[in-house]
């Protein structure tokens, strides 16, 4: 069941085109790549979007499930439209635009795991020996973010183009995702949102792997974050389903942040009693870090 929720996180019905309940939604299917497998990208703007106003941009993974649950797999979705309007509306966001990235439909796992973390592992690791290490390309698809799709943004749309104003967001291994690519490009990202990370870190049979693979990853991060509070990272988790195996791994790396100096408001961790592991829980407190990363002020 847990290896079941971190496949489909993220997998959708292709069949139907995903569609906006506030602003427009820009649709690019097999958006041009040299880096990764193509795949359909999403641009969100909020109603009144005009050209002579520079918005920010907040960067999503898993765009499959971001705006539209009649064409996602579980019935289920971020809803992020509705709650990025509202929050525009309530002048409690400065203003800003949405990119949704599709996941690949069978590797997601492998393409949002940090590559450099396996540097870090036991080279005879069981689990790790269970892949083709050509199979983790998350190091190009960061760089499909920044070399290809970020330009193209940027370019065709009316954003402020600086770290300061570019935002990074997913959920469980779209968690570990942002932060290793705040992590890789402080420069590019000012802020990274990791809901409900997968922090054990460990893929497939990860009730017995957890512990090396979380290890793994916390080292990477003891190496490669940021100067303290020179940027800031969101996380949380919930204690249902996935959420419920979390806790031990989660407070680890925030002892790691503490560790490092980092403090609040640079540094968030949260916990949300009766909250699952799927986009309804996530859609739920949606607004909490939007409104830390986006805040109008």
């Amino acid at each position: 069941m847990a290896f079941a929720l971190l496949i489909l996180g993220g997998c959708a019905t292709q069949e139907a085109k995903q569609q906006a309940d506030a602003g427009k939604l820009d649709i690019y299917e097999e958006f041009a790549t040299e880096l990764i497998p193509t795949r359909t990208v999403y641009v969100w703007t909020p109603e009144g979007y005009n050209p002579e106003t520079r918005y920010a941009v907040l960067y999503m993974h898993d765009g499959q499930m971001l705006f539209d649950e009649q064409t996602s797999w579980n019935g289920q979705s971020w809803n992020v439209d509705a709650v990025a309007q509202r929050l525009q509306d309530e002048g409690k966001c400065r203003p800003f635009i949405v990119v949704g990235i599709d996941n690949h439909p069978t590797d997601r796992l492998t393409e949002y795991t940090p590559a450099k973390m396996l540097n870090y592992l036991d080279p005879n690791d069981k689990l790790l020996n269970k892949f083709d290490r050509e199979k983790f390309i998350a190091d190009n698809y960061l760089r499909f973010i920044i070399e290809e799709l970020k330009p193209f943004v940027d370019s065709h749309y009316s954003t402020l183009s600086d770290s300061a104003n570019t935002v990074v967001m997913g959920s469980s291994m779209g968690g570990l995702i942002s932060l290793y690519a705040l992590s890789e490009y402080p420069d590019i990202f000012g802020s990274a949102a990791c809901l409900s990370t997968h922090t054990p870190a460990a893929i497939g049979d990860f009730e017995s792997a957890a512990e090396p693979w979380s290890k793994a990853f916390r080292d990477y991060l003891a190496d490669n974050l940021p100067e303290a509070n020179s940027r800031t990272v969101y996380m949380d988790y919930g204690d249902g389903t996935l959420d419920a195996n979390y806790a031990p791994f989660q407070t680890k790396v925030d002892e790691l942040f503490v560790a490092k100096g980092w403090t609040k408001p640079h540094f968030v961790s949260l916990v949300f009693p009766g909250h699952n592991h799927d986009e309804t829980s996530w859609q739920k407190r949606l607004h909490i870090p939007l409104e830390l990363l986006l805040g109008a002020e």
